[in-house]
């Protein structure tokens, strides 16, 4: 039978296979936010959608295997025709009426249920698309229908552009109802391609235009499925401990996550082109050339960059790994016949890979060491030079002996600190010496990996860190760092630190154990509104939202109760053992400690409860956003007393939260000041903060206003942006430009 034009076929498919793959993307954040008001902002909610998604990913391309390899064209078409028809059923995609997550108890049953009956079976189809719509364009007849794998590059592409367009166009213009509603109609269309692909099959008459092979080389040996299945799992793990590293070592920086998973999915367009043959090669020498200068000032001496070139390292790295990793994957896929294990296999070693980065990594490491672990199993997936893989103990025995010399030298004096210019220059020799293992992936990743090593453990020791611990909530720590007094003399104090940022500090003697620092500081904004209340508020209830090092309780009176609402119990563990910091123990020992997302155990409390509810909900360097809603504000003054005060902790190098509670202080006719206070004089550890306090009533605000204590301001009018509710957030409208 007469095939479709030749041109219009690749269109079909492409268009097809690009429009599944941008759905699956904007699903994935849309949901997210769906679920964000109910559920709250903690991680496991997160880890939990990503389990579910790459599950039903992995079901689909099993699917796809299934049906390709046992049933004839006719057949695989009805059934996914029906199939598809079927999931119509579930549109407008949206959460099922009165939904209320289960009370006191781990919800992660009912969000799985949630998620399965809300999107299971659209997110079941999309993710069969890429396997089989190739496979049925490899039995068209159509001259390139020997080796379709370039339609993946379409599939990347639409992926590309959803994960571009979300947070830069439709997240700034449109709220989640339109989302929902034109995610639905995309996906109707989607069907609509599905179904003609389909009729496309079934009118071409083919069954397969591939050259038959002899029968033994159509096999698929164990070590070729377990190559495809190390070549996926790396990129994968790759990918989300540089995003942990980026986000914990380097900058906290909202959106930075987009660029790792931007260049992940180009590396896959380019590797599944036409042009992978000459580029491989390219990469591969590339790699060799430019991982001296990556090792010599990303890993052994990066104190003199500046994040931005350090992110670059860090970046471009990244890229000829996953580069020469896809590049090899892309080079060794099968015959077409073979084409639906073969993704099935990369399916499987995402989630593999997502799996070992969200669950097993923040168990096995107290810090993001999954990482550079992935860049020197990177380096073994190398294509091997002449040299081959053969000899493997000689191979590593430059790597083992590099390791003994420095743990020997490591246990033999008293700080490795004072050798450091010594060590960094040696290492950064042996850096250059990598490039002479190039052609041996094994004995160059060893050499490498223990340069790496050496040089993360050289930087612990002279960090002086107390305490550092990973959980799913991040990477905190506790370290110890010394100021100079009035008198000349060095005094120890100790910081706390989520990733890169700064979540308070306490120095250490009897004279200022009791003071609260840093953004908390008694000649800052919180200290003037407790100065300026002290009269009168011996008997608040007080509540915050946030521990931190617990800094804000040393304004506790005894009469007063204090609440204090926190999402990370290690922040909870580190706040109350006074071998880190004692704030908790001496200053107010009866406040009751709330675990959880604040957002959800304050809907726990009676209306009316407290006087003063302060907010310093903090991920690192930005507030949760479900934080910030109209619905989040609206819920605070419903727990504050008609005359009670809103404070907002606001300071951020990034975004410019003070316009999100502005718009939503006009819209909601609240009274509300803000300081953005630079210290006028030299006080240790006293910093520059930005603070907002809102009220019902000008009045209740109108004594700070009109104190000498601070400079307290009206809140900044703004008409560019719409308020943001659990329907519509806009991190890129509130960006500083200075950033």
């Amino acid at each position: 039978m007469k095939m479709l034009n030749p041109v219009a076929s690749v269109l079909l498919f492409a268009a097809t296979l690009f429009v599944s793959a941008a759905l699956m993307f904007l699903l994935q954040p849309m949901f997210g936010k769906l679920l964000l008001p109910l559920l709250g902002g903690s991680p496991a909610v997160w880890n939990t959608c990503m389990v579910f998604y790459q599950t039903i990913l992995f079901l689909g391309y099993s699917y796809a295997h299934g049906v390709s390899t046992r049933l004839n064209a006719r057949h695989q078409a009805l059934l996914h025709g029906s199939l598809v028809l079927a999931s119509l059923a579930a549109l407008p995609v949206a959460l099922p009426a009165e939904l209320s997550p289960p009370a006191g108890n781990d919800p992660t049953f009912w969000l799985l249920w949630t998620l399965l009956a809300a999107i299971g079976l659209p997110f079941f189809v999309v993710s069969t698309t890429a396997p089989l719509l190739q496979k049925w364009f490899s039995r068209i007849g159509h001259h390139t229908s020997d080796d379709p794998y370039y339609l993946y590059a379409a599939s990347n592409a639409g992926s590309l552009l959803a994960l571009l367009s979300y947070p830069f166009l439709i997240e700034p213009n449109i709220g989640l109802d339109w989302q929902k509603l034109d995610w639905s109609i995309g996906y109707a269309g989607l069907c609509l391609l599905i179904l003609v692909c389909g009729g496309v099959l079934l009118v071409s008459g083919h069954t397969s235009t591939s050259a038959q092979q002899p029968a033994e080389a159509q096999k698929l040996s164990l070590h070729t499925q377990l190559h495809w299945l190390l070549l996926a799992f790396v990129p994968s793990s790759l990918l989300l401990g540089l995003t942990n590293f980026i986000s914990t070592d380097i900058a906290s920086v909202p959106l930075l996550w987009i660029i790792p998973l931007t260049v992940y999915l180009t590396t896959f367009i380019a590797a599944f082109s036409h042009w992978n043959n000459r580029l491989l090669p390219a990469m591969t020498t590339a790699q060799s050339i430019f991982l001296i200068p990556f090792i010599a000032y990303a890993f052994v001496n990066p104190a003199d960059l500046p994040y931005w070139a350090y992110l670059v390292l860090h970046v471009m790295a990244f890229f000829f790994a996953v580069m020469v990793c896809h590049g090899q994957l892309a080079k060794l896929r099968p015959a077409t016949e073979h084409l639906t294990r073969y993704y099935l296999i990369m399916s499987f070693a995402g989630m593999l890979g997502g799996m070992f980065n969200t669950f097993a990594a923040p168990f096995l490491f107290n810090g993001i060491y999954e990482y550079p672990i992935m860049v020197t199993v990177a380096l073994m997936l190398r294509p091997a030079g002449k040299a081959g893989y053969g000899l493997m103990l000689p191979q590593i025995g430059l790597p083992l002996l590099l390791l003994v010399a420095g743990l020997l030298f490591y246990n033999t004096i008293n700080d490795a600190t004072d050798y450091f210019d010594a060590i960094a220059l040696t290492l950064m020799l042996l850096a250059c010496a990598t490039f002479l293992l190039r052609s041996r992936p094994i004995a160059y990743a060893g050499l490498a990996g223990v340069i790496i090593g050496l040089a993360m453990n050289v930087h612990t020791l002279s960090a002086h860190t107390l305490l550092q611990k990973r959980t799913f909530f991040g990477v905190s720590s506790v370290r110890e760092s010394s100021l100079e007094t009035d008198q000349g003399q060095p005094e120890s104090y100790h910081e706390l630190f989520h990733g890169t940022t700064k979540h308070g500090a306490q120095r250490l003697t009897e004279d200022f154990a009791k003071t609260p620092l840093t953004y908390y500081s008694r000649p800052g904004p919180m200290g003037q509104l407790f100065r300026e209340f002290d009269a009168n508020n011996a008997g608040w209830t007080i509540g915050i939202v946030g521990l931190g090092a617990g800094a804000l309780v040393c304004y506790a009176k005894p009469e007063q109760q204090w609440l204090i609402y926190e999402l990370d119990p290690l922040v909870v563990d580190i706040a109350k053992n006074p071998a880190y910091f004692s704030y908790l123990s001496r200053c107010a020992p009866k406040a009751e400690v709330i675990i959880g997302d604040a957002r959800l155990s304050l809907l726990r409390e009676p209306a009316g409860k407290f006087d003063l509810l302060m907010v310093d909900a903090f991920s690192s360097d930005a507030i949760p956003t479900h934080l910030l809603t109209q619905e989040a504000l609206q819920l605070y003054f419903n727990k504050l007393k008609p005359d009670g005060i809103l404070a907002l902790h606001v300071t951020n190098r990034h975004l410019a939260v003070k316009k999100v509670l502005s718009i939503l202080s006009e819209k909601l006719q609240l009274a509300s000041l803000i300081q953005e206070y630079t210290p006028q004089q030299d006080i240790p550890l006293v910093v520059a903060t930005d603070w907002v306090v809102m009220a019902k009533h000008p009045d209740t605000l109108k004594r700070l206003r009109e104190s000498r204590l601070g400079s307290w301001q009206k809140m900044p009018l703004y008409f560019d942006m719409a308020p943001w509710t659990d329907d519509f957030t806009n991190i890129i409208g509130i960006w500083k430009s200075s950033s």
